[in-house]
């Protein structure tokens, strides 16, 4: 091994080590990583269909696909419904049923409840229901993949717009630099709100739209950060050098500046993905974001706001969004003290 090989190797190992010393932000990133990874299953956690279903002696997944009710001995060609108790009584009759730990959707009704909707918590919805009868424990794990997934694309997409543009920006400088500054400021200064409330008169709110009409504004958060970094790195004696060796412009930002730039950025991402939370959230509960009956903390809140009597469902709106936005807090802090050159002590 090189004695660079293991200058990285002890750098790399001193900032691990400083990352998990930060105790909050080491336990907050295994505590959402491992419910982000659970929600991708979500499916398998609640679901108003069976995981498996066993007939006659063969195995079915209706979890997976669709099968007619006539398979379990039904009349009809439509897709079983499982809830139908002459289709549970005709299964387990010749067979048995495997249900999720939730035996409900995200959008999921529940027709023969025990209580009148919003229903209190209870053995059979753990966080009560809406006020449309649809069980709020599903809901919230649905609604915590979605919030996630759209907070990592944004965050991912939006860094990667705005390293770009803060790299041209710095290594340029002139009236490159200039020009592109104030675009930035002028681009920065448009309502977004309003731009959001014109445009969903306009097209169907989705997953997609809003993940452009979002990545549109947010793109600006990084530029600074990286054209700081540029900067100050652009003539130095090592860019000067590979710049006389006849190495090129895009070669010298990749190899050269944009690692010594990368430490920044990589400090500012769990606050950015913390911002993508929170305006998903708020435009979910202004009703500007995702199609309405979405599964979503910010629907979640408003169907807290609009319920009263059920307090269940702002406290459990409230407890998932500000422990979610507290546990980014925490894995950002953790990573500015991983980073941070003070903290590299041998």
């Amino acid at each position: 091994m090189s004695i660079r090989e293991r200058t990285i190797s002890d750098l790399t190992r001193r900032r691990l080590a400083n990352f998990r010393a930060n105790r909050r932000g080491y336990w907050s990133l295994w505590i959402v990583g491992v419910l982000f990874l659970f929600s991708l299953g979500a499916e398998l956690i609640a679901n108003d269909r069976p995981l498996l279903v066993s007939f006659k002696g063969a195995l079915y997944a209706p979890f997976a696909r669709d099968y007619p009710e006539t398979v379990f001995g039904g009349t009809f060609e439509t897709a079983a419904d499982y809830s139908d108790p002459f289709v549970r009584d005709a299964i387990t009759a010749e067979g048995w049923i495997l249900w999720p730990l939730i035996p409900f959707s995200d959008g999921t009704v529940d027709f023969t409840p025990d209580q009148p909707a919003p229903a209190r918590p209870s053995s059979r919805h753990w966080l009560g229901t809406d006020n449309q009868g649809r069980d709020v424990a599903a809901r919230l794990i649905y609604g915590f993949r979605i919030s996630m997934v759209f907070a990592l694309a944004l965050t991912l997409l939006s860094s990667m717009a705005g390293v770009v543009a803060g790299a041209v920006q710095g290594y340029f400088g002139g009236l490159t630099d200039l020009v592109l500054q104030r675009f930035i400021e002028i681009w920065s200064g448009l309502p977004q709100l309003f731009i959001l409330i014109i445009l969903s008169s306009i097209v169907a709110p989705g997953f997609w739209t809003l993940l452009i009409v979002m990545l549109l504004f947010s793109w600006t958060a990084l530029v600074a950060v990286v054209r700081a970094e540029f900067l100050r790195a652009r003539n130095l004696d090592f860019v000067r050098a590979a710049r006389a060796l006849g190495m090129s412009d895009l070669g010298i930002m990749v190899k050269h500046v944009l690692p010594n730039a990368m430490v920044a950025t990589v400090t500012f991402l769990p606050f950015i993905l913390s911002g993508a939370v929170a305006a998903l959230t708020s435009l979910d509960f202004l009703g500007l974001g995702l199609p309405p009956g979405s599964p979503s903390l910010g629907e979640l809140l408003r169907e807290g706001k609009e319920s009263l009597q059920a307090p269940w469902l702002g406290i459990t709106g409230f407890i998932a969004v500000a422990g979610m936005l507290t546990a980014f807090v925490f894995i950002g802090e953790a990573v500015r003290d991983a980073l941070d050159p003070r903290r590299m002590g041998a």
